[in-house]
């Protein structure tokens, strides 16, 4: 079910064998990732659940269940603007139809995260999952 983009993702993870190189590549696209416009920065961006500051800021292009959903986001912590970034290829561009069938904690360990960050992340990860589904959702009428 994931994108081309989140395929390319997996096969760049495949290739850094240690857990080193892969934290370090997840902050690389975090860094990469375009920051948010501080007037999202808001309440009704921010995600609970997370030890850092969170934002999402979901964008719908359409109506109903083949609208296209994307999404901008930021965080405070380098890592965690790594994970919006791997959030992003795996739901952005995809119909809010097909976003809750995407099974995110089969696809992320995919790329070997899931014995690697902590609780806490692992916590904040999956709110982030939680609230791009509630999202679509919503979104699908």
């Amino acid at each position: 079910m994931a994108q081309d983009r989140f395929e390319d993702l997996v096969e760049t993870f495949e290739f850094l064998d240690d857990w080193e190189d892969r934290y370090r590549h997840v902050i690389e696209l975090g860094k990469a990732f375009p920051p948010l416009d501080d007037a999202l920065k808001v309440d009704a961006t921010k995600v609970d659940g997370c030890a850092s500051q969170v934002w999402i800021h979901p964008r719908i292009d359409g109506q109903g269940a083949d609208a296209t959903f994307d999404f901008a986001g930021e965080s405070d912590a380098m890592i965690v603007r790594g994970l919006i970034a791997i959030l992003h290829e795996l739901y952005g561009g995809l119909r809010v139809g097909e976003v809750t069938k995407v099974d995110a904690r089969a696809e992320l360990a995919r790329l070997g995260l899931n014995d690697h960050l902590s609780s806490q992340r692992s916590n904040g990860l999956r709110a982030m999952v939680e609230r791009i589904q509630a999202t679509a959702t919503a979104a699908t009428g």
